[in-house]
């Protein structure tokens, strides 16, 4: 049986993190749960959270309808969740890593700062494969369709079990009740914002920040989104390129 790591950058007390594991078990998988105790958005692939002599601090916790789901709130950010998990903290180290389903969209070469990919991908180069799942909820949402999100798993999770150990796929879902057709698509420049500029004191800096709907580059992930497909990229955290001319 497949065994699979649920994890997030929201926290332990995110709905989208319950719906993705009550997802994962339907389907038969076995699956555990490990979230940080905290926020974590942001946090990219980091590993802070161990404390003096590297103790990590967890407890165990419960999920409505997952009682028997081994379940732990950890403090740490989902990188570091993820790397030990790798090496058995959690019992078997997982075949695995589904992580969200986000509160927003991860889409662009902005998801180098997504702590929800950054799980996924820390599980990829770990003996792992990896799905990271994000909700396109805007700014002011007044509703939450988790599950369509999770109703690309059944599709999802054997097509990366296919693929060799360290692939990671990221999907991205609007807002909205399902299914959504899911399209391939490359990552955009920038994420849904993007940074303009910052403004300095001597005291701090302050970053500004545009919406750039309108300018999002067709065939991209950002723009196959924003016109209400469920979007799929294969991404990569670490890799090679040629070394110039010496």
């Amino acid at each position: 049986m497949t065994r699979v790591l649920i994890t997030n950058d929201d926290g332990i007390d995110s709905p989208g993190l319950h719906v993705l594991a009550r997802a994962a078990r339907g389907l038969g998988l076995d699956v555990i749960i490990a979230a940080p105790a905290e926020q974590s958005s942001g946090s990219s692939a980091g590993i802070l959270g161990a404390g003096p002599g590297g103790h990590i601090g967890r407890e165990r916790r419960t999920v409505d309808g997952l009682e028997d789901v081994p379940t732990w709130a950890v403090r740490a950010h989902p990188g570091l969740i993820s790397l030990i998990a790798a090496h058995g903290a959690f019992g078997d180290a997982p075949d695995l890593v589904l992580s969200g389903i986000n509160h927003g969209a991860n889409v662009g070469r902005a998801i180098l700062h997504s702590g929800t990919v950054g799980a996924a991908l820390t599980g990829g180069v770990n003996g792992a494969r990896g799905i990271a799942l994000s909700l396109d909820v805007g700014m002011a949402p007044t509703a939450f369709h988790w599950e369509a999100a999770a109703l690309h798993l059944e599709r999802l999770i054997p097509l990366v079990l296919a693929e060799p150990v360290g692939t990671v796929l990221n999907l991205n879902v609007p807002n909205t009740p399902g299914p959504h057709t899911l399209v391939a698509a490359d990552l955009a420049p920038f994420g849904i914002v993007q940074t303009t500029g910052a403004v300095f004191t001597d005291d701090d800096v302050q970053l500004t920040i545009a919406d750039p709907a309108d300018e999002f580059d067709p065939g991209t992930d950002a723009a196959m989104l924003a016109s209400g497909y469920a979007t799929l990229t294969s991404i990569t955290g670490v890799g090679e390129r040629a070394v110039p001319p010496l």
